[in-house]
């Protein structure tokens, strides 16, 4: 994509203007309060397989979507069209919805005095200028470098390239409008090893706002066709309790479940394990997780949150009690809680890690199992169960002896996050959660 046709800070004039019309619209039609958000989006992607050109797509969408009020009864709708006669007719559509809807004492906007004030850069925006055939030729280059780097991958399941530049605006009746410019590109490889009968598939990708930065296609490839081989032979296990190490790239999985754990929406409907625990201890005390979203080019940074409340850095555990849930506007009025500035998510958590890498880790955990991939979605969000089929690696005497399949790690999130051993220095970059390998004292593993 030519530096000229890029999406960007450039744009944001234009959405802006959109927005105020979108709300000036929105006014004219009897709405008593509304809200707009307004993208543009721009994308390449490119993928390969088995050394050919599979697809070769250019992307270039915008669109809004609006939520309006007449007194406290809620409308919502969206487009891709653009236009006049497009923010007429969607707003009409909200307006109508709205008027059949019933009243809500919590909906509307947040009150005017939380708006953030200011909207800072925090350096989301890096253009990648990338052509077609450049794209081809990294996808190509990873590829080849995993079919070289073991002679027993015999097959590839994609290689694909992607880069996206973005602008997002939020605008609300109460004078508010935000917005900020962000690109994302990645480069993935999926490959398949062959041996004694048997296939296994794995992966590895790379994650970077600068296109520039993301690492090479040789090193992904190669380490795409070392995980894939590696689980060659992989067996299951007998049925036992043991310590369990989830990978770092998963770990953010567990603490993704436990934020949901402790969302509004969850909450206010009492459908949460953690529903009436803040102020409790939940994870060990040596642990902190907190929000920090105003970091430099961090994944999830953003000066304001879905409802254009100001955003500030705070805790979700501190020394291992939940000190605050995660709350919108209205799931905070639901509750009788202020909003904790959270519509939309969390902006970029950070988890408390130690010293010790997964290495030192395993040698730790002297006996159990290392997964590095996870199956299904086995969480019951009411009562905390958690069952999930895995993969892996057995270990014993601290040392990896042979991988693993066909297994399910089973335990309760609430004994899972009290249990937690340590957390490796290990940290994932690639998430808008931070965290290292997680190394729990006692799953039960089922297996033969």
């Amino acid at each position: 994509m030519k530096a000229e046709q890029s999406v960007g800070p450039g744009d944001l004039p234009q959405l802006q203007a959109q927005v105020e019309q979108i709300l000036d619209e929105a006014r004219r039609q009897g709405a008593t309060a509304c809200e707009v958000a307004v993208s543009l989006e721009q994308g390449l992607s490119t993928s390969v397989r088995q050394r050919e050109v599979e697809t070769v797509e250019f992307n270039r969408d915008q669109g809004f979507g609006i939520t309006l009020y007449v007194g406290q009864r809620k409308g919502s709708a969206s487009t891709s069209a653009s236009g006049t006669a497009a923010i007429r007719e969607t707003v009409a559509a909200a307006l109508a919805i709205a008027q059949h809807t019933s009243e809500d004492p919590c909906s509307g906007l947040a009150d005017a005095s939380l708006m953030a004030k200011s909207i800072e850069d925090f350096d989301l925006y890096h253009p990648w200028a990338i052509t077609p055939d450049q794209a081809i030729e990294k996808a190509l280059a990873a590829e080849a470098a995993a079919f070289d780097a073991d002679p027993r991958i015999l097959n590839a399941d994609g290689t694909t390239v992607n880069v996206h530049q973005g602008c997002r605006v939020y605008g609300n009746s109460h004078g508010f409008i935000g917005g900020y410019a962000s690109t994302r590109n990645t480069l993935s490889c999926v490959m398949i090893a062959e041996a004694n009968g048997q296939m296994q598939r794995d992966y590895w990708y790379d994650f970077n706002r600068r296109g520039e930065q993301l690492a090479s296609p040789e090193s992904i490839g190669r380490r795409a066709a070392e995980r894939a081989a590696s689980r060659l032979g992989a067996r299951p296990v007998p049925t036992c309790e043991v310590p369990v190490l989830f990978s770092a790239e998963l770990a953010g999985g567990l603490f993704g479940s436990f934020l949901s754990a402790i969302s509004g929406g969850n909450l206010y409907r009492k459908s949460s394990f953690l529903e009436g625990k803040l102020g409790e201890m939940i994870f060990p005390a040596w642990m902190t997780l907190d929000e920090r979203p105003h970091i430099r080019g961090g994944l999830a940074s953003a000066s304001f949150d879905g409802d254009g409340l100001a955003t500030s850095a705070k805790p979700f555990i501190e020394n291992g009690r939940l000190v605050s849930y995660v709350l919108s506007t209205y799931s905070g009025r639901k509750l009788g809680m202020p909003s904790t500035a959270n519509a939309g998510g969390v902006h970029n958590l950070y988890v408390t890690h130690g010293n010790d890498d997964q290495q030192a880790l395993i040698k730790r955990m002297g006996r159990g199992l290392l997964v590095t991939e996870l199956m299904g979605h086995g969480l019951n969000m009411v009562t905390g169960d958690y069952s999930r089929g895995a993969a892996g690696f057995w270990v014993e005497h601290g040392e990896i002896q042979f991988p693993v399949q066909e297994v399910t790690i089973a335990g309760n999130m609430k004994d899972i996050l009290g249990n937690i051993v340590d957390v490796g220095a290990d940290v994932e970059t690639r998430s808008h959660i931070r965290s290292g390998s997680v190394l729990i004292e006692r799953m039960t593993v089922a297996g033969s």
